[in-house]
């Protein structure tokens, strides 16, 4: 199906592609504006605190440098593929709902082929620099792991089609990233580490949370467009209440991470008191600005969160 805007078509055949109106760089810079590489910021300090907390003793700088380097690689280049996958998919309903029309695709910068070009690209980037672990430090686990992982987190895409509980997918989809850069550097500290899976929780609680604020803008539209969410299931109240329990429950696994790992110390501690009052504010502010604070209530503060949080984790681990 061709999805038309005016003046515009955004499928293969555009216009624009024709007429060679779009090079290798106009479709790269649409890709990088649309799916915004810096918001990797959400779930990349959670993997890099998982790289200090699994890493063998006795570990090299060398080698834990190449490692971190690894893991940063794989989580841009797996969430671009996740990012594209997204948007490929609700293409036409980005198309047809006002506040997403000027994306890339619906607006004709990029065209479907492109997209699903770069998406390629982006998967096969994941797939080599995960077979980077095993080439460089003999273990094959994430090579393996890489396909399935690709299809873990992009199969959030197609679940607002029949479940409200989409929010869930997609902080599913976040959080394994500590769980699989815990597998890239030592598989074993799965087993002996449980901090792992409490910040794993921690990270799916708080992502579903905040993706249900984040919604909210789009409530109206899912409605109209029979596509399934928190707040179009409970209004904007009920959606409220639930991204608040949602975020208590990342708190509760974020203590519980705490109390389980012998490393973490006061650092850690005061970061946890920080994301309390940083959630907290996060949620003032809706109440008080409504959509109007969106932008400081789901980007700047969110970001904040894992970036106090990965740093305390890390320097408590090194000290």
């Amino acid at each position: 199906m061709t999805i038309e805007t005016p003046g515009i078509r955004a499928d293969a055949n555009s216009p624009l592609t024709a007429a060679g109106g779009q090079g290798l760089f106009a479709a790269a810079s649409a890709v990088a504006a649309d799916i915004k590489i810096a918001h990797s910021v959400f779930a990349l300090p959670f993997a890099l605190l998982a790289v200090f907390l699994a890493r063998e003793a006795g570990e090299g700088a060398g080698g834990l440098a190449a490692k971190l380097l690894l893991v940063v690689l794989c989580m841009v280049s797996a969430r671009t593929w996740a990012m594209l996958v997204n948007r490929l998919a609700d293409r036409e309903f980005d198309a047809a709902n006002p506040r997403t029309a000027r994306r890339a695709l619906p607006s004709g910068r990029l065209t479907v082929r492109q997209g699903w070009g770069a998406a390629a690209v982006a998967a096969g980037a994941f797939v080599a620099c995960a077979a980077g672990f095993g080439v460089g430090f003999g273990n094959w686990w994430p090579a393996l792991l890489s396909v399935s992982a690709l299809a873990w987190i992009a199969f959030y895409s197609f679940t607002k089609r029949f479940t409200a509980l989409c929010h869930l997918f997609l902080g599913g989809a976040l959080g394994a990233s500590p769980l699989c850069a815990a597998i890239a550097v030592n598989p074993a500290a799965l087993a002996d580490t449980p901090a792992l899976w409490w910040l794993a929780g921690m990270v799916v609680c708080w992502v579903a949370g905040f993706d249900v604020i984040y919604s909210l803008q789009d409530l109206d539209f899912d409605r109209e467009a029979g596509l399934a969410s928190i707040p179009a299931g409970l209004g904007a109240r009920g959606a409220a209440w639930v991204s608040r329990g949602l975020h208590v429950g990342a708190v509760t696994c974020l203590a519980l991470a705490w109390g389980s790992e012998p490393r973490f110390g006061v650092l850690f501690g005061g970061a946890l008191a920080a994301t309390v009052v940083l959630l907290v504010t996060e949620h003032a502010v809706l109440v008080r600005r409504g959509l109007a604070g969106l932008d400081l209530a789901f980007f700047t503060l969110n970001g904040v969160v894992s970036c106090v949080l990965g740093a305390a984790g890390i320097a408590d681990v090194l000290l």
